[in-house]
C-alpha cells in the first residue's frame, strides 16, 4: 500500500491556503490547513505531519517565530519545514536556514517545482524513519537473543565490543579495551589455536561466514563456552576490511543432557577433578561414584517405542533427584551430590563429603527402593529397576576417567551377580 503523506500548510491568506491545499490534494496528499502561527503550534502539538509549508510573513506570528518553536519538540528530520517567501525576502531565507528550516519555495509558487521539494524533503524523512524503525528491530532482537556483538576494524586492529559483550565476560562497560587481544587473551589455551585458524581460514578463503565454539576466560575465573559466529566485509579487490559477528553463551547447552537438563558428561567429568583434586589437597575429604543402570529400559525403549523410552528416562530423572534430596547422607552440612546422565540408559550420582563407603551403599538402595514403584508414561504403568556400581574415592583417584572406569567396572559384575544389586569397586575386579 502507498504511503500518503500528510501535510501543513501555514498561510494567513485564504486564497493561498486553498489554492495550495487543493493542489496538494491532487498531488496525493493529505493537507491541513492553519490560518496563522499559534493554529499551526496548535496542530503540530496534537497531530502527526510530514512535512510543514511555513509562510514567512504573517500578522501576530511570523513564520520565523513559529520556526524558533518547533525545533523543542521535532527535529529537521522528524519534521522537515519549507518556508513559503517573497523573492525580496532573501535575509529571511537566510535566517529561516539558521533556525532549521529545510527548503524554500517563492510566492508566486511554481507548483512543479514546489512538488519536487516536497516530495525531496517527505521521502527523507521517510527513509530516517525507516532506518530509525530497522535499527530499533534490529536493537530489540539483539536484547531479545541476548548475544554480544562485536565489530573488528581491520585496517586499525581495533574492536568495539558491545556492553552485552562485555556483560557476558563479567566485565563493565569501561574495563575492555579496544584491542582483539581482548579476546584471544581469554580464550582457553586448548581452544586458542582452533579459534585463529577458523578466523585466518575465513578471512582468506572468502566463505560466507565465520563460526566457531570456545570457551572464553569469566571474571569469575570459571571458562564459559561460547558460539561465535561473524563475517568479513570485503572491498572490491574481496580482500576483507572488516569483521563483525556475535557471541552465544552455550554453556549451559554445551554442559546438559539435551533430554533431562541434567548435567552431561563433559562438565561430569569437571566435577569428578574438581572432587579428587579436593581430595589431595584434604586428606579426610571423601567422595563416591554411583553409576545407575536401569534394568530392563531395552525392554520398554523396544516395545513401547523410543518417545516413551526418553519419557521414562525424564521420569526417573525427577524420582531419582527428589530421593537425594531428603537422603540423610547428602541432606548433613558438608556432603553434597550431583546427578548426570552421560548418556544411554545409565545415571551418575557425585556424593561429595561422605563420611565411609556404607554412606554409598545406603544412597544406593534407597534410589533402588524409589524406583521400584511403576511410573505412569502416556498413560500406561512401566516398570524398571536399577543395578548399581560404587567406585570410592579411598582407591586413590588421579583422573575423572579413571573413576568411571571402575564404577562401570563395579555395575558390570552387579549385573552379572543374580545375588546383588549394588557393588563396591574393589582393585581386584579389574
Amino acid at each position: 500500500m502507498m504511503r500518503q503523506g500528510s501535510l501543513l500548510v501555514v498561510d494567513d491568506n485564504e486564497l493561498n491556503r486553498d489554492a495550495l491545499s487543493r493542489c496538494l490534494r491532487q498531488w496525493g496528499y493529505l493537507a491541513t490547513v492553519a490560518a496563522d502561527g499559534r493554529e499551526a503550534l496548535e496542530l503540530v502539538e496534537t497531530g502527526t505531519y510530514d512535512l510543514v509549508l511555513l509562510d514567512v510573513e504573517m500578522p501576530g506570528m511570523s513564520g520565523l517565530d513559529v520556526l524558533t518553536r518547533l525545533p523543542t519538540a521535532h527535529s529537521d528530520t522528524e519534521l522537515p519545514v519549507i518556508m513559503v517567501t517573497a523573492r525580496t525576502q532573501g535575509k529571511d531565507i537566510v535566517e529561516a536556514f539558521r533556525l532549521g528550516a529545510n527548503d524554500y519555495v517563492t510566492k508566486p509558487i511554481d507548483f512543479p517545482v514546489a512538488l519536487a521539494r516536497i516530495s525531496t524533503q517527505v521521502s527523507r524523512k521517510w527513509a530516517v524513519e525507516d532506518l530509525r524503525a530497522s535499527e530499533e528491530r534490529y536493537a530489540l532482537a539483539v536484547r531479545g537473543a541476548n548475544d554480544g556483538l562485536w565489530d573488528w576494524n581491520l585496517a586499525t586492529n581495533e574492536v568495539h565490543w558491545s556492553p552485552r559483550w562485555k556483560a557476558m565476560l563479567g566485565h563493565d562497560v569501561s574495563e575492555i579495551g579496544i584491542s582483539p587481544d581482548e579476546w584471544f587473551n581469554r580464550v582457553h589455551p586448548e581452544d586458542i589455536g582452533r579459534v585463529r585458524q577458523t578466523l585466518t581460514a575465513h578471512l582468506g578463503d572468502g566463505s560466507d561466514h565465520y563460526e566457531n565454539e570456545h570457551r572464553v576466560l569469566h571474571r569469575s575465573g570459571v571458562f564459559r563456552w561460547v558460539l561465535c559466529r561473524g563475517a568479513a566485509v570485503r572491498n572490491s579487490a574481496g580482500a576483507a576490511t572488516r569483521l563483525a559477528g556475535s557471541f552465544s553463551d552455550v554453556t549451559d547447552a554445551k554442559l546438559a543432557d539435551p533430554l533431562t537438563g541434567l548435567p552431561n558428561r563433559l562438565l561430569f567429568l569437571a566435577l569428578l577433578e574438581r572432587a579428587i583434586k579436593r581430595t589431595e589437597r584434604r586428606t579426610n575429604s571423601m567422595f563416591a561414584l554411583l553409576v545407575l543402570g536401569l534394568d530392563r529400559f531395552t525392554v520398554v525403549n523396544d516395545s513401547l517405542g523410543p518417545l516413551t523410552g526418553d519419557r521414562l528416562l525424564v521420569a526417573v530423572d525427577r524420582r531419582l533427584q527428589s530421593s537425594l534430596r531428603t537422603t540423610d547422607v547428602v541432606t548433613h552440612e558438608d556432603a553434597a551430590f550431583t546427578l548426570a546422565r552421560l548418556g544411554g540408559d545409565e545415571f551418575n550420582v557425585l556424593l561429595d563429603e561422605i563420611t565411609d563407603a556404607s554412606d554409598a551403599i545406603r544412597v544406593a538402595e534407597r534410589l533402588r527402593s524409589a524406583l521400584q514403584e511403576p511410573f505412569e508414561v502416556e498413560g500406561q504403568q512401566v516398570f524398571t529397576s536399577a543395578t548399581v556400581g560404587i567406585a570410592v574415592s579411598t582407591t586413590g583417584y588421579e583422573r575423572p576417567d579413571e573413576v568411571l572406569r571402575d564404577a562401570g567396572v563395579a555395575l558390570h559384575r552387579a549385573k552379572s551377580d543374580a545375588t546383588t544389586a549394588v557393588e563396591i569397586f574393589d582393585p581386584a575386579m579389574r
